[in-house]
């Protein structure tokens, strides 16, 4: 089934509202804004490798629950696009032909809802499974990472908060499930050749 959300009734005034204020903003302001939002995604790559480096160095366990993190965030980003698929909602600059920061995205590039939101969230949600310290990193960077998707013009501000919250609850069942028994899943890859990324 699909659907063809109409995302300009939602909050077409509030994004318009964003872009305007990009578009007065200091030139170095926009530029970092727009620098975040098309490599920041890196962050959260950084941040799992961190925590996974960090985890190896406790125990095997805590090493398999690091190894999770990227699946769950794979796993988030699968279903996210999956409800883009069936949404089918045309991105705002498009919609409102507004100037905006960011090229627009070809006419069959869904907005609804937005993947670097859903990616950034799982990241963050997962991470706290391994490190509260580097979940409230990615915290931090998913809301930023959010906001700058709008700033640029990329997405409606419900697209961004869908994403965030699609993603969350992907990683938060995600990883319940794939660490239910991390000491039988550490005593399987162990016994593999995968054993390596299990101990430092």
């Amino acid at each position: 089934m699909m659907l063809a959300l109409s995302g300009a009734s939602v909050d077409g005034s509030l994004y318009t509202d964003v872009v305007d204020l990009a578009r007065r903003s200091p030139a170095w302001f926009d530029d970092t804004v727009s620098v975040w939002s098309a490599y920041g995604l890196a962050v959260f790559a950084v941040l799992m490798a961190a925590g996974w480096w960090r985890a190896r160095r406790v125990d095997a366990a805590s090493a398999v629950t690091a190894l999770a993190v990227p699946v769950a965030v794979v796993l988030a980003y699968v279903v996210n696009s999956l409800v883009k698929l069936a949404v089918h909602e045309v991105r705002p600059c498009r919609t409102l032909h507004t100037v905006t920061l960011e090229a627009c995205p070809a006419p069959t590039d869904w907005s609804f809802p937005s993947n670097h939101a859903a990616i950034a969230a799982a990241a963050a949600v997962a991470l706290f499974f391994v490190s509260r310290r580097l979940g409230v990193i990615a915290v931090v960077a998913a809301a930023a990472m959010a906001v700058s998707r709008v700033w640029v013009g990329a997405h409606y501000p419900h697209d961004v908060l869908a994403g965030l919250v699609a993603g969350a609850l992907v990683a938060f069942v995600m990883m319940k499930v794939l660490v239910r028994r991390p000491e039988e899943l550490a005593r399987r890859i162990a016994a593999s050749r995968l054993r390596p990324l299990l101990v430092s």
